[in-house]
């Protein structure tokens, strides 16, 4: 795409994780023309990531082949806590040292472009919905299961961000009274069985107490067992591999027939790392969530995989600025 292109309504999307930083520059139709990945560095502090980043961002625009005015907006995906309505990063516990960081209004005189901030979980909820796998549902809930589990919402076919813009922390859903310590500080929370960490420590404990079982030959110790030796020694039968999953599977199909009562979603989009389980997770979950939902909210539901792979950081911030867009459109409709 030269520069002879004068399309102006671009948007530039910005993924923000703890390992990696993702920027692509994105047609309204969900079309990637140019990305740009780097580490984050973490370590680095806020500072130094974020002038990194806009160096990102200066590359993307330029291999893209546009000029920023092409640009209409900026969409930023960033882990949680943060105050959309504010554009502040407040303290995410994959981001030390992101303390209260004016994230928006520093991208914003960079740039020169308006930018719009959310939840990545959130952000790719909304990415599912207009690009992948919700496309053409009113009412879907979307999880990312993976070191972590997030959530978004879409209900009426508009994200709910509830009121203080951090609703969807499915993972963070109480599925066992008084259960496992989670990071959050709660107790029993669905993440803190059905993450990829949480299982692979279930596991571990259960080797440590001196339960027999190939994933100690398959990790050399009990502090390698990972959730990857957890899949091999499952498909190897082993029994303590098979124990922990099909109980991983209980607990999560629990939780998704608890999504399901509370509301009443067409379809449930599954994402992060968990998922390449494939019918390993899929077949159980669907099962268990089936039965143990009411029966008239449980019949309309899919359980369907996500379709936007390693795009859906960048697809979810620009579908950030998409949804915002629209919603100040609606509000001023609303007042003509």
């Amino acid at each position: 795409m030269g520069s002879g292109n004068k399309q102006t309504n671009y948007l530039l999307g910005i993924d923000i994780g703890g390992t990696k930083l993702a920027v692509g520059v994105v047609t309204p139709e969900g079309r990637v023309v140019a990305q740009e990945r780097i580490p984050t560095q973490v370590e680095e502090g806020p500072e130094r990531v974020i002038a990194r980043l806009q160096g990102l961002c200066h590359a993307a625009v330029t291999a893209a082949g546009i000029t920023w005015d092409q640009i209409r907006a900026c969409g930023v995906g960033c882990g949680g806590p943060l105050d959309p309505e504010r554009g502040v990063v407040m303290n995410p516990p994959n981001l030390p040292g992101w303390v209260e960081v004016p994230l928006v209004q520093i991208l914003a005189d960079a740039f020169g472009r308006p930018v719009y901030l959310d939840n990545d979980a959130n952000a790719a909820a909304l990415a599912e919905h207009r690009f992948g796998a919700g496309r053409g549902v009113q009412n879907m809930v979307y999880l990312t299961i993976s070191t972590g589990i997030g959530g978004g919402i879409i209900l009426g076919g508009r994200l709910y961000s509830g009121e203080t813009g951090n609703a969807g922390e499915i993972g963070h859903m109480s599925v066992v009274y008084n259960g496992r310590p989670c990071n959050c500080g709660g107790r029993g929370c669905l993440e803190a069985y059905a993450s990829g960490p949480s299982i692979a420590a279930r596991a571990r404990e259960a080797v440590e107490a001196g339960e027999p079982s190939l994933l100690l030959d398959l990790a050399g110790s009990p502090d390698g067992i990972t959730g990857e030796t957890i899949k091999e020694a499952l498909l190897r039968g082993d029994p303590l591999a098979r124990r922990i999953w099909d109980e991983t599977m209980e607990i999560l199909g629990a939780g998704l027939a608890s999504v399901i009562n509370i509301f009443n979603p067409r379809r449930i989009v599954l994402g992060g790392g968990m998922t390449n389980y494939g019918d390993l997770l899929f077949e159980p979950v669907r099962r268990i969530a089936r039965a143990r939902a009411m029966r008239p909210l449980a019949e309309p539901v899919d359980i369907v995989p996500a379709q936007l792979g390693n795009d859906v950081g960048i697809l979810g911030a620009a579908a950030v600025v998409l949804e915002r867009l629209e919603s100040r459109a609606a509000e001023v409709g609303s007042h003509v």
